[in-house]
Parts: C-alpha cells; sequence; structure tokens
C-alpha cells in the first residue's frame, strides 16, 4: 500500500478514499485541475491530506511551466491558484 498521497515522476498518485475499505484504488493526477477535481470529488479527505494535496498540485503545475521570465512566471502560478479552493457547485 501506498501512501495516502505520493509524488511519482511527473505525476500526484492518491488512494481512492471513496473506495476504502472494500478496494485499495489509485488516482493519477497529472495536472494542478486534476488535484483540484479529485479534491472536489472527495478522492482524497482530511484537512491535512487535502492541504499536502492542494501544495502539491499548484507545485505541479508550476513544475510544468513553459515561462521564459519572472513575469510570465508570475502570471502562470496566478492561474494556478485560481482553481484553489475547488468550488463546490452551487444548488
Amino acid at each position: 500500500m501506498l501512501p495516502t498521497i505520493e509524488w511519482q515522476d511527473d505525476v500526484i498518485v492518491m488512494v481512492d478514499q471513496r473506495k476504502l475499505p472494500a478496494k485499495e484504488t489509485y488516482v493519477r493526477c497529472a495536472t494542478a485541475n486534476d488535484v483540484a477535481r479529485a479534491i472536489k470529488t472527495m478522492v482524497i479527505r482530511g484537512a491535512p491530506a487535502i492541504g499536502v494535496a492542494a501544495a502539491m498540485g499548484i507545485a505541479l503545475g508550476m513544475q510544468k511551466s513553459k515561462a521564459t521570465g519572472t513575469r510570465q512566471f508570475v502570471t502562470e502560478f496566478q492561474r494556478t491558484c485560481d482553481c484553489w479552493p475547488p468550488r463546490a457547485r452551487r444548488r
């Protein structure tokens, strides 16, 4: 069994806590938006794990940045952060 959340190569892998304890499955997140979606859909639960997932998601997004200068990097960083926290659907 892997830890609740782990960085593997260029993706973040987390235990799908919705399936526990009946099944041990994993969700692979390749982008910051994938991580935000995993948080929103409760793939990962608990304040500490959600905080770690959010930080890792932003780091993943910035690791994939194509920025060529500081201003462009800051713009991409802000755009990446804009998906946090994942917004719940309004009824």
